[in-house]
């Protein structure tokens, strides 16, 4: 065997050898880091030892004419007035190779906005799994029925009636008339409020507290005892008495569980999150994906949760990264276009369909009514976007300062582009901030040629 053969060996033995590690390093994180999913994962083969993301895709592929006129027709683009001023992090990448079409300042970290949630929901699913239902339950001592949360960001009036029925059926069954409501949130411990909120957020529409029950999305101080005044209602209007105020209180292990409810699966729940951008779901999901990985249920701690599932299961490099919360809507927030087109072939990759799906399915459609980039919210409706309704789908970022859009479409080649465009500091209004970006959308759709 000659000289080089030996050389040629030895290199693909320290390839296999590396990605041998590697694939015993994400095995080893996921069995320490995700104790709910692991039988999950387990049950899915080598899904995550030998699948690729698409961005470190190695098959080369030349870039073809319309990825030409895509990079020259963005670098045009990107000189719009209603830019100057502003710091622009952008990438276009096609996602079957992985291969870079076009970007500008790709790898400056900026706050991303709710584009955040794309890093959230990626974790969130891995370490909890889609088909994960979330449970609240009801539980009896000593004349004292207890709301215990559990994380349910979408529970409903509805459901607490029907935890009442089963309850007072049970408490009737049992001989009791008469009871005291209490809530016990303590599944979230304090902090409620994430560092680089802005106190101009807590307006009964933006962001709530964090805690571990609320009812109907409301959006209010305390949103456990609200949660329980709704409960103690649905009890007194089936027959049963109650006295008092509604509390906070603690189960404890000799109370006895009178009622449950589970939340529809998580995939529902991140479809709803993303189509509306619904910052309390994200933060919810944030602490809860904390006690999946087993940890505690604090922003740092979910934080922490995240950056381990993008680096160590789906090596996605995060430099510059920086969240302290699952919404983006801290302004202590950072991440790159870059890092976000990563998440995103990550979340495409069909190797994880059977687990990130839903955040594919749930990112918003250009023109789609009830979403975040419906018509009721002004998005592809100028001369140069609207012709791309229908054909983007994408998460779309709004903070005072920054706005974000990033998602999928293809070029006018047929194959799929993945893009990321974040800004910061534009001097212009944000609906023109949007407006461009809708028309950078189109750009690389091919439709505004």
């Amino acid at each position: 065997m000659s000289s080089s053969s030996n050389s040629s060996t030895s290199s693909k033995s320290r390839r296999k050898a590396k990605t041998g590690r590697a694939t015993a390093r994400r095995a080893a994180v996921l069995a320490l880091t995700v104790p709910v999913a692991t039988a999950v994962l387990i049950g899915q083969g080598t899904a995550f030892a030998a699948a690729k993301p698409a961005g470190t895709a190695t098959a080369h592929r030349a870039l073809d004419s319309a990825d030409d006129q895509i990079a020259k027709n963005l670098d045009a683009r990107i000189q719009d007035p209603r830019l100057a001023g502003s710091t622009l992090s952008g990438v276009v990448v096609d996602a079957g190779s992985g291969q870079d079409v076009w970007g500008h300042n790709a790898a400056t970290t900026l706050m991303p906005a709710s584009n955040m949630k794309l890093a959230t929901t990626t974790a969130a699913l891995t370490v909890l799994g889609p088909d994960h239902r979330f449970t609240t339950k009801v539980v009896y001592q000593d004349g004292t029925l207890t709301l215990v949360g559990g994380g349910d960001r979408v529970l409903s009036t509805a459901d607490l009636t029907a935890l009442a029925t089963t309850a007072v059926a049970a408490l009737k069954h049992a001989g009791v008339s008469s009871v005291q409501v209490q809530v016990d949130d303590s599944l979230f411990p304090e902090p409620t409020l994430a560092t680089g909120w802005n106190s101009g957020y807590y307006d009964g529409s933006t962001i709530a507290p964090v805690r571990a029950l609320v009812v109907d999305e409301h959006s209010v101080t305390d949103t456990s005892v609200d949660a329980g005044q709704v409960f103690a209602k649905q009890l007194a209007a089936q027959g049963l008495t109650v006295t008092g105020d509604v509390t906070h209180g603690q189960a404890s292990g000799a109370d006895v569980p009178v009622a449950v409810h589970y939340s529809p699966p998580l995939s529902a729940i991140v479809h709803q999150m993303l189509k509306k951008s619904d910052n309390d779901i994200a933060e919810t999901l944030l602490r809860m994906t904390a006690i999946g990985a087993g940890r505690p249920a604090t922003f740092d701690d979910g934080a922490a949760v995240v950056r381990q599932i993008l680096t160590d299961v789906y090596d996605v490099p995060l430099p510059g990264f920086q969240n302290y919360d699952g919404s983006g809507l801290s302004r202590s927030d950072r991440l790159s276009a870059e890092t976000i087109s990563k998440i995103l072939q990550v979340d495409s990759d069909p190797a994880y369909s059977w687990l990130l799906k839903p955040i594919v399915d749930g990112l918003p459609v250009a023109g789609e009514a009830g979403s975040t980039l419906g018509p009721e919210w002004d998005r592809f409706t100028t001369p140069e976007s609207k012709c791309a309704v229908g054909k983007v789908m994408a998460k779309t970022g709004t903070l005072t300062g920054a706005i974000a859009l990033s998602g999928f479409t293809k070029g006018e080649d047929g194959r799929w582009k993945v893009f990321s465009f974040v800004e910061n500091n534009a001097t212009t209004a944000n609906s023109d901030i949007k407006h461009t970006f809708d028309g950078l959308a189109a750009t690389v759709n091919g439709c505004w040629s």
